[in-house]
């Protein structure tokens, strides 16, 4: 089990590959090289920040901390506002109305299509910049070099890193699903323990919710999740939170939040990707494994 606070975390310069300044606060990995490999960041964009209309073959969901980030025919995301991003459907495109600040969990979905590393993404930028340029969340590729003229940025380290082409999953969703929290219900779930549940997506179940704790009321979550505290203080596995505390368990794991005050916790359940194989492909080991 991991616990980060975002304090104890430096802002670096991220996203380069896409348009404008976006930096970012690393909080967790998952496991490079597996269907269920993930990255969780605290991600702080400016004004100038543009990515164009694209899709990805890995899972999101995103939760927005403060401002607004406009994904133009999709909607927007207002603070407080939840969302999940389907791989395989289009969205977008984004950009910022100022400053904004988002906590983003990307992850390999039920398509078994996984999710690359930061290091692996770093790697196949570089390599590719030897060959062509980033501007605007497209890739050129240089005029006396073979291959695609022009590409999405990710799909173009991709399809450099695994040197085929990317084929998207057939989208389960349609569209990003945007959620207004604070138009759900409190429902109970344990002494001074209360649930606003915002779904569980594809047939491999990754689910989402909000869970708030009465000063003094005590919770157990589940594994492979992810957490944010979204308000509040307490106490969790004998180490003290706050506001954006995050936390990380593993299958089998299952941290005990106390409050010392009021609570509010974003638990984010990855996906259960347990003897999925990639199409086409020799089967590959779960995370859960």
């Amino acid at each position: 089990m991991k616990i980060v606070h975002p304090e104890t975390v430096e802002w670096k310069r991220g996203l380069e590959h896409r348009g404008g300044t976006f930096h970012h606060r690393h909080m967790f990995d998952g496991e490079e090289n597996t269907p269920g490999n993930f990255q969780y960041n605290l991600g702080r964009i400016e004004g100038d920040f543009a990515s164009p209309r694209h899709r990805h073959n890995f899972e999101q969901f995103r939760y927005q901390v403060e401002g607004t980030m406009n994904f133009d025919r999709n909607g927007k995301m207002t603070k407080g506002t939840f969302g999940y991003f389907p791989e395989g459907a289009h969205y977008g495109p984004q950009s910022s109305e100022g400053t904004s600040y988002s906590a983003v969990l990307q992850f390999g979905g039920a398509s078994g299509s996984g999710y690359l590393s930061r290091s692996q993404v770093r790697a196949g930028q570089s390599e590719l910049e030897k060959i062509g340029t980033f501007r605007d969340g497209i890739f050129r590729r240089d005029d006396d070099v073979e291959g695609r003229r022009n590409s999405d940025a990710y799909q173009a380290i991709w399809e450099h890193h695994n040197d085929r082409r990317l084929e998207y999953p057939k989208p389960r969703y349609r569209d990003p699903v945007l959620l207004d929290p604070e138009n759900y219900s409190w429902v109970a779930i344990g002494p001074g323990v209360y649930e606003r549940f915002m779904g569980a997506f594809t047939e491999r179940k990754a689910e989402a919710s909000f869970v708030k704790l009465e000063k003094g009321a005590t919770w157990k979550g589940p594994g492979r999740t992810v957490y944010l505290v979204t308000e509040g203080a307490g106490r969790v596995e004998g180490e003290a939170y706050g506001k954006l505390t995050g936390v990380h368990s593993k299958e089998g794991e299952s941290p005990e939040f106390t409050a010392s005050e009021e609570t509010v916790i974003l638990r984010m359940t990855l996906p259960n990707l347990a003897g999925l194989e990639q199409t086409g492909r020799e089967p590959v080991r779960a995370a859960a494994e």
